[in-house]
């Protein structure tokens, strides 16, 4: 399965562009991108997200994207659709930069917008939708499309971007795969992570297992993953996965003094972690078969595991004060 930036780098427009703006407004589907254009801060504030607040931070140089779900805070469509949208428009500024250029951006930090919750991972209704359904194909194209976003981030789109996940509230499931597959992981103390899939009989399939072992060892891992139970970030920076603690509302500062201390070797920052993918590779193979065995797991789920998941999806809603998002 090909990604988004994958598909859009292979359109023709984009191929035979003469120049960065063409080259942009062909890979780019929405959004005002400038005939000439002109900053890549000002082509990133143009274009148009529903469930993304993204800016480009000049004097940083890093790239800021805040996830804004709408109802339950989790990987839904639409939020999926934004960020491949995202990382093509990344790819794109990259590719598109004049010979001799200095890059656009030198980091990418992915934070969250709700309040007390970073992402609470993989949309149950929909799941439960499908799987009753029995729609196989379905299922795959989502859990391919996380696998798909995740690696690239996990490569900074092969452009030497150091990425950073700020953490400032829960990370559950594929929240926490999500930041997992970053550089850098930044947490509040009081965020709380998880993979609470177990208790519906199923395992978190889109990257947990291969990011977690060579974080943490794969014994550790599987322990975590067995477990279900809720982790403090004191608790998650002790076991080697979260790498920088910050005091309650003090994150997004933490994560800026990080970047205005790594800026004079960013390219040192960037080559180590390059190297550490070297090291301890991650191949693209490995995620994508194992969603594929995730999708037929959860194609075996029984009706009691689907209730089981309702009622998780429904104590969420509960705790957010939402409305109508899970049946009991």
């Amino acid at each position: 399965m090909t990604s988004a930036l994958d598909q859009a780098m292979a359109r023709p427009e984009a191929q035979t562009a003469r120049d960065p703006g063409q080259m942009l407004r062909a890979i780019v589907g929405h959004g005002p991108i400038p005939r000439t254009p002109s900053s890549p801060a000002a082509i990133v504030a143009g274009q148009d997200f529903s469930d993304l607040d993204v800016m480009l931070d000049e004097q940083d140089r890093a790239f800021w994207a805040w996830m804004k779900p709408r109802g339950r805070p989790s990987f839904t469509l639409p939020l999926l659709r934004d960020l491949a949208h995202m990382q093509a428009l990344i790819d794109a500024l990259f590719r598109a930069r004049p010979a001799g250029t200095p890059p656009p951006f030198d980091y990418f930090v992915l934070g969250s917008r709700v309040r007390e919750v970073f992402n609470l991972g993989g949309d149950l209704t929909l799941f439960a939708q499908k799987i009753r359904d029995g729609d196989r194909e379905g299922l795959r194209a989502y859990a391919q499309s996380c696998v798909s976003i995740g690696y690239a981030n996990y490569t900074g789109w092969g452009h030497g971007v150091v990425t950073i996940a700020l953490i400032q509230g829960d990370a559950l499931g594929g929240g926490l795969e999500a930041p997992l597959s970053c550089d850098v992981m930044v947490a509040e103390r009081q965020a709380k992570f998880g993979l609470p899939e177990i208790l519906f009989n199923l395992f978190p399939g889109m990257g947990a297992y291969t990011y977690l072992a060579r974080r943490m060892g794969m014994v550790k891992a599987e322990e975590m993953i067995l477990s279900g139970k809720l982790y403090s970030a004191a608790e998650m920076k002790a076991m080697g996965v979260v790498d920088i603690l910050a005091e309650p509302g003090e994150g997004e500062q933490v994560v800026r003094d990080l970047i205005a201390r790594g800026r004079a070797r960013q390219r040192a920052q960037s080559a180590i972690y390059k190297a550490r993918r070297r090291v301890m590779p991650i191949d693209i193979a490995e995620l994508r078969e194992i969603a594929d065995m995730w999708v037929d797991s959860a194609l075996n789920l029984t009706e009691q595991d689907l209730r089981r998941m309702a009622r998780i999806a429904a104590a969420q809603d509960r705790t957010l004060g939402l409305r109508g998002r899970a049946a009991e």
